[in-house]
């Protein structure tokens, strides 16, 4: 049986990979306004990230027209990965 640090790092480090690949989905589809939301495949980026985005659109406002929720989430989460699961990470450390 996985110990349950062993577990916490191979679940957080896909988790954490997938939802920097879908934010920088919806970073690319704020270049296409025209792409309708709720239609396959975009709906697939926006279901799992928008109530991620929604509080940080409430904070900071698009600059120059560009929404920029969703850059910030991908430092939010590159920081994450990096302090929990880097090199020197809490969870490697504990290990």
């Amino acid at each position: 049986m996985a110990d349950p640090l062993t577990l916490a790092q191979w679940t957080l480090g896909p988790l954490l990979g997938l939802y920097t690949l879908l934010f920088i989905v919806r970073i690319v589809l704020t270049w296409y306004p025209q792409a309708d939301h709720n239609r396959l495949p975009f709906n697939l980026a926006v279901w799992p990230t928008e109530f991620l985005l929604i509080p940080v659109r409430k904070v900071v406002a698009p600059i120059g027209g560009v929404d920029i929720a969703p850059i910030i989430w991908v430092g939010i989460i590159t920081l994450l990965r990096e302090v929990l699961l880097g090199q020197q990470g809490l969870l490697r450390m504990m290990g």
